[in-house]
């Protein structure tokens, strides 16, 4: 297997091969100049094989991509914190080798404390609500020691950088007690996502010695929880109304269009927040933290099927299950109108009868997601969606643009003047021809 693993690749795994890489931050090859995805994917395959020195293989299944932005922010405040080594081929490079941060580097450990925590909360949240597989008794007991392997875990690597581990750990029991608790608003229910990773945002400038921006890096993270927080409840509201599973935007009785300013706030507030913080290479920060978090910000909500419709505060609205025709409650019985050209909403791709279903947590589960990842995806399971798929679709690379701007890469940093391309910084090596 090659050296950065399945788990690199699990940015490009569906979650029905087994593996999900969570995060909001998602950036593609061509909407970075290719120093700075150099460099973001130097601290991608530095998590991972930090949390496989340090954990072992299986602490691998962790990584995200909303974790190693400490670790980014770190090296953004202090690079000497950040020491580079040449990592051996792997399958998303082309099998060729890259620098990657070490797995000694404090923000890539703090990077892997944090994916740990928040691994764990999630795990324990799935099985707290049965969600899936974590419905059936032995996947919820194997799913539980994992969990709590994967806690003791990131509370080591925290003590051994300083971090207060609790801090991740009261916000995820804090976040289960409000959702049980009706009544309370949007930004109330954000909370504890966004103390938790204000705590992590706010330890960087304690691993760089830059106390002067703890406060504002503080302030960056909880905006950017309350984002993150936000992005997915806009993304899952679909299938959380189909399902009837508990969304803050329904419990909340909080529309599309309040949805989107709260996020586009909480965007200008982390950007103000970033421009206080004194940092000695801010480029990859505000690549990634300014332009990739506000393209997210878009794919989130534009084209979104329900955008424009109310959403009943406390309750299930209304709201046409995506692809049901007719909507409930438009027309009486035998009286439905011929239903319209195509299917409404997003379209999905429906399994054949006779594909299996994709299985609990087990041996079966990890070794497709590995090969899944060293194939870059043309590889498919039997119970995947995209088994039967072209090779332009199962290619996780190909794939992982959908949405993306790839018209070029001048703007990469925001940083680009009057003066031309990137005026005042050299982040581009692709020339003013790109």
């Amino acid at each position: 297997m090659c050296e950065t693993g399945a788990s690199v690749n699990n940015a490009h795994v569906d979650r029905h091969e087994g593996n999900e890489m969570f995060g909001v931050v998602r950036p593609c090859r061509h909407g970075l100049c290719s120093t700075l995805f150099k460099d973001w994917m130097a601290h991608l395959c530095g998590l991972c094989l930090t949390l496989r020195d340090e954990h072992g293989q299986r602490a691998r299944l962790v990584t995200n991509y909303d974790g190693l932005i400490v670790s980014v922010l770190t090296e953004a405040q202090s690079a000497v914190l950040s020491p580079r080594r040449q990592a051996g081929a792997c399958a998303l490079r082309g099998f060729k080798k890259a620098d990657v941060v070490t797995a000694q580097a404090e923000g890539a450990r703090l990077a892997a404390a944090v994916s740990l925590l928040l691994a764990a909360g999630k795990t324990r949240d799935h099985i707290a609500d049965g969600d899936g597989p974590y419905r059936r008794r032995a996947v919820a007991v194997a799913a539980s020691r994992i969990a709590r392997g994967w806690d003791r875990a990131g509370e080591a690597t925290s003590d051994g950088i300083g971090f207060d581990a609790s801090v991740l750990r009261e916000a995820v029991d804090r976040q289960t007690a409000l959702e049980m608790t009706p009544g309370l608003t949007l930004l109330e229910l954000t909370e504890p996502t966004e103390t938790a990773v204000a705590a992590a945002f706010a330890h960087t400038a304690v691993l760089a010695r830059r106390p002067e921006n703890a406060e504002p890096l503080a302030e960056a993270g909880r905006f950017f929880g309350r984002l993150a927080h936000l992005i997915d409840a806009v993304e899952d509201l679909p299938d959380d109304h189909a399902d009837g599973a508990y969304n803050p935007l329904l419990a909340t009785g909080t529309d599309l269009a309040e949805a989107r300013r709260l996020a586009s706030d909480a965007l200008h507030g982390l950007r103000l927040a970033l421009a206080e913080t004194a940092f000695e290479n801010p480029r990859l920060v505000r690549a990634l933290l300014e332009k990739e978090l506000g393209k997210s910000v878009d794919r989130a909500f534009e084209g979104h099927p329900y955008a424009g419709v109310a959403v009943e505060r406390g309750g299930m609205p209304l709201l046409p299950v995506i692809g049901q025709y007719p909507p409930p409650g438009q027309y009486p019985p035998g009286q439905y109108p011929p239903p319209p050209p195509g299917e409404p909403g997003r379209k999905k791709r429906k399994r054949p009868r006779h594909r299996p279903p994709r299985p609990g947590f087990g041996p079966e589960l990890c070794l497709s997601g590995a090969l899944v990842g060293c194939t870059c995806g043309l590889w498919r399971p039997d119970w995947s969606e995209w088994k039967d798929a072209s090779c332009d679709d199962r290619c996780a690379c190909s794939r992982n643009c959908d949405g993306c701007d790839c018209s070029g890469c001048c703007d990469c940093c925001g940083m680009c003047g009057d003066g031309g391309c990137c005026d005042g910084c050299d982040c581009c090596d692709c020339g003013c021809d790109c």
